[in-house]
């Protein structure tokens, strides 16, 4: 071959490879990255950076603790009076919304094992459930973190909250003595609940962090199942030295009134520390935090 013909056939070839290449990132670019993530149901492929994700039970607070971008989330998280502004423009949705979610174009939906129509959502976008209580309640911000390819983020926040809610229970401790109890209660649906060590309301905290001591009675009737219903006439034999009492403003308290409360000597001697139910439900990470200052600010700004 003459030796004027390589140059013009060496630059064919470099601008056919360039051509090639510049295809070959587009594709790339255009195409979203996937992981696979080990769900309790085996293993299920999902974004690697997902932007659009819907929640359908409980775990709103998690995702938006791990700065994760939310479409849909479910009614309990809407109402939350906490999340309002960062979830104003977030549609609520449940499992039955079929076509609301699919407007939404999620590109994954995250709910508790128990939602309806699993097979038909996985259709709509990557679905992952979970099984309450299956992991502890910060292993399970973990296996968001991992589901969200954040595992580290969620690690990070688990050992520094750890610590703080440990700390805050040993001078808690100090302040109210070691043997003291507490209890937490709410009333919901014209009945009264006493919970466990893992039924969220600040469970988790003031039981397995701060080590706070339960009422022999609750530890009987609610450590096993996370809850117990009661009547107001043995609400007494329940009530610890000091009580959370989750409110919810739209109920009927009115058993607040009656003397059986009123004479609960943690009523009489002022240590009845109020929230919001509709604030104080769960137990995903952004109201833990939420919790842990509340509960902090209780007991040792009395």
């Amino acid at each position: 071959m003459k030796k004027r013909y390589i140059l013009p056939l060496l630059l064919l070839v470099l601008i056919i490879g360039a051509c090639s290449n510049k295809s070959t990132n587009i594709t790339t670019e255009n195409t979203p990255e996937m992981i696979t993530y080990e769900s309790e149901n085996g293993p299920v492929e999902v974004p690697a950076k997902p932007e659009r994700v819907v929640v359908l039970s409980s775990f709103a607070g998690n995702v938006m603790a791990l700065n994760v971008d939310l479409v849909g989330v479910d009614s309990w998280s809407k109402m939350n009076p906490r999340f309002d502004q960062i979830l104003a423009n977030v549609e609520e949705v449940s499992d039955e919304s079929l076509e609301k979610i699919i407007e939404l174009e999620p590109d994954l939906i995250i709910g508790l094992s128990t939602i309806n129509n699993i097979d038909k959502l996985k259709e709509i976008a990557p679905t992952v459930t979970f099984t309450y209580g299956q992991v502890d309640y910060l292993t399970q911000h973990i296996e968001i973190g991992k589901l969200l390819n954040k595992e580290q983020e969620a690690r990070t926040w688990v050992k520094d909250f750890k610590e703080r809610a440990q700390t805050a229970g040993e001078e808690i401790k100090k302040e109210i003595g070691e043997d003291t109890t507490v209890s937490v209660i709410e009333n919901f649906d014209k009945q009264i609940y006493v919970f466990g060590d893992n039924w969220g309301r600040g469970t988790e905290i003031i039981y397995q962090e701060m080590k706070l001591k339960m009422p022999e009675k609750v530890k009987e009737m609610a450590l096993s199942d996370g809850y117990y219903a009661l009547s107001l006439e043995v609400l007494p034999e329940f009530a610890g030295d000091y009580m959370i009492f989750s409110k919810d403003s739209d109920a009927d308290n009115s058993f607040q009134k009656t003397d059986t409360y009123q004479n609960i000597p943690a009523v009489k001697n002022g240590n009845v520390f109020e929230v919001n139910a509709k604030e104080f439900y769960f137990n995903d990470a952004m109201t833990l935090d939420f919790q842990l200052d509340y509960l902090i600010d209780c007991f040792m700004g009395k």
